[in-house]
């Protein structure tokens, strides 16, 4: 499936192409588990209503601009409260044109704090989509179990993914300075061996 980056700026001429919008939050985390495995930070996904992993967001109209089409989505989906943690173009990260579907896929990022991701979790319990097209949010584990070296992130990378959320996360997860590109591309090779 080919795909081309492009400006923002740009993508929004494509007129004639569906757009699609979606997000990643992350905050610091300064958890272990078990009391010794460091949980270094905390990302959220969300479990679609067709089994996949992805990121809350969905498909938006130019007419009413990316961001305000993509806080729209977040409502409904996770209840996010955008007068305090909505999404603006600064937070926007890539934007990926899909020519051969006629389609432009936008990903923004967010960095909140820790307390803010449990607002955002909360909220999506009760909010419109709960249920629906969103079977709720999950923390991507962004560390690899010592012991066995497969789970946590390996096994989770392991899952099927909507379209380009997988290289998402992962574009993500290096961008913020999460992970380093050593770290994911060790996680990924894990992934392809996992035991069952």
């Amino acid at each position: 499936m080919a795909r081309r980056a492009v400006p923002r700026f740009e993508a929004v001429k494509l007129t004639r192409y569906k757009h699609a919008c979606h997000a990643m939050f992350h905050a610091p985390n300064e958890d272990k588990l078990f009391g010794r495995i460091p949980m270094r930070h905390t990302v959220l996904m969300q479990m679609r209503f067709d089994g996949r992993f992805g990121f809350p967001g969905g498909f938006v109209n130019l007419e009413e601009g990316l961001e305000a089409g993509l806080n729209r989505e977040l409502e409904e989906e996770i209840g996010l409260d955008v007068r305090i943690l909505g999404i603006t173009e600064g937070d926007w990260a890539v934007t990926e044109v899909h020519d051969e579907q006629n389609f432009v896929s936008h990903f923004y990022i967010k960095k909140v704090t820790p307390e803010q991701i449990r607002q955002i979790e909360t909220a999506a319990t009760t909010a419109k989509d709960h249920g629906l097209e969103s079977l709720g949010l999950v923390r991507v584990p962004v560390y690899t179990l010592p012991r066995d070296k497969v789970g946590g992130l390996p096994a989770f990378l392991s899952n099927t993914f909507i379209g380009t959320a997988r290289e998402e996360l992962l574009m993500g997860l290096e961008q913020e300075g999460i992970l380093s590109h050593a770290e994911i591309q060790k996680a990924l090779k894990a992934s392809t061996t996992r035991r069952h």
